[in-house]
């Protein structure tokens, strides 16, 4: 990546080679994008490009980036979310598919990346991090409110759980399995509950 001082102007045109890149590389795939193909999406001339990024793999780099900070961003379960914890895992199930389905042809570039190039391995890595942790901490706090299996070991379950979330959403988006949203969201959360033995609504008396 060039790293320089930008003027208004210069942050504007780095703005949209970022989005030319990502259009094009989400349409046409990371091979047969061409620096000239971004250039002319973008609106600026083949030297421009290189004011700004040195390759077309530094600019996929800081797309994948940006791509792994939006879908971490949109699968934050707010304040505004339903009370209870069955429905907050719900909710985080239904935010995680809705940001999977807007970024998940590149996510599966990024993937392919990955086999050859440690810093998209990395990228990864930490998105799933993220979710990792956060399924860790929300784990160990229904155990101790004694709403949980205490027994499981909090980390563990989250990288299966999400293991589990992940794959559906590929399957699903991805490759095409007949699902509606609801049904979907539904089913993985109720087998999210029932693996770390917490009660759902209908059981318990929870508001849905």
């Amino acid at each position: 990546m060039i790293v320089k001082s930008l003027t208004r102007r210069g942050q504007r045109t780095r703005a949209a080679l970022l989005r030319a890149g990502r259009e094009a590389f989400e349409e046409c795939g990371y091979d047969a994008v061409r620096v000239d193909d971004v250039c002319e999406r973008a609106g600026v001339s083949h030297g421009t490009f290189y004011t700004y990024f040195d390759s077309k793999e530094a600019l996929f780099a800081e797309v994948a980036e940006a791509v792994v900070g939006e879908m971490f961003a949109a699968s934050v379960v707010g304040p505004s979310a339903p009370a209870g914890p069955y429905a907050r895992i719900a909710a985080a199930n239904r935010l995680y598919l809705r940001a999977w389905a807007a970024n998940s042809r590149m996510v599966r570039m990024v993937e392919h990346a990955a086999t050859v190039d440690d810093r998209f391995g990395g990228l990864l890595l930490e998105l799933r991090e993220v979710f990792v942790r956060r399924g860790e901490e929300g784990l160990r706090r229904l155990q101790e409110q004694g709403l949980a299996d205490a027994s499981l070991d909090p980390r563990l379950t989250a990288i299966m759980l999400g293991g589990m979330v992940e794959h559906f959403a590929h399957v699903w988006l991805d490759l095409g399995e007949p699902a509606g949203e609801e049904a979907a969201v539904d089913h993985l959360t109720r087998l999210w509950a029932r693996a770390i033995g917490l009660t759902p609504p209908s059981d318990s008396g929870e508001a849905s």
